[in-house]
């Protein structure tokens, strides 16, 4: 087994990157790229801490994001499992790393920067959502953002209907758990859960 150990093994397995990779890479936001993150309701968020690293899946109504301006962005951290993987990993490191998905594009945008975790008041109350308020965001300055070859989303197929998986052929979050620890009620949960995330989506 032959394992790459240096990245100069890399670079003479792979070459130089074209231009194109290259120049795209910025430090604020072209007004292309405010276009495509706007028209993206869904991201995976990375961040990393003592612990390791942390990739967690978030989304919104309309924007995922806030731009706040060419160089800033504001994600509102709506209701969850109070795990709070990624905001610990902030609190500590303020390292992030952003991957939006725009359905029916092939094109994702990749960013990373610093973030911070801000609980003012006048600053939550801005992403009310059915009267509701996140208890945070996370602000984040962009250090550099650019646009992601479409390979692996064409590879993938992803917006083709016909590749879509039933759900029904798919294990539910209930059964996993069952599955994870003896004796939870999986079949409780799957049958109470449609209900409790309608009641706290915001």
């Amino acid at each position: 087994m032959t394992v790459v150990t240096s990245v100069e093994q890399l670079n003479a397995l792979y070459g130089e990157p074209g231009e194109a990779s290259l120049v795209k890479v910025t430090d604020y936001l072209l007004p292309e790229y405010r276009t495509m993150i706007e028209a993206s309701p869904f991201m995976m968020l990375a961040t990393v801490g003592p612990e390791g690293l942390d990739c967690s899946p978030r989304g919104d109504a309309g924007t995922v994001v806030h731009i706040e301006d060419e160089r800033t962005l504001m994600l509102p951290d709506w209701r969850g499992n109070n795990r709070i993987d990624s905001l610990s990993n902030i609190v500590r490191d303020p390292r992030v790393a952003l991957l939006f998905l725009v359905p029916g594009s092939n094109t994702t945008m990749r960013l990373n920067g610093r973030a911070v975790v801000r609980i003012d008041e006048d600053l939550t109350s801005r992403f009310e959502m059915d009267g509701r308020h996140p208890r945070s965001v996370v602000v984040i300055s962009i250090e550099e953002v650019y646009s992601q070859c479409a390979r692996a989303v064409m590879r993938a197929d992803l917006w083709n209907p016909a590749r879509h998986h039933d759900p029904k052929s798919l294990p539910t979050v209930g059964q996993m758990l069952a599955s994870a620890r003896k004796g939870f009620d999986g079949e409780t949960y799957d049958r109470e859960w449609p209900g409790r995330a309608a009641k706290t989506m915001w």
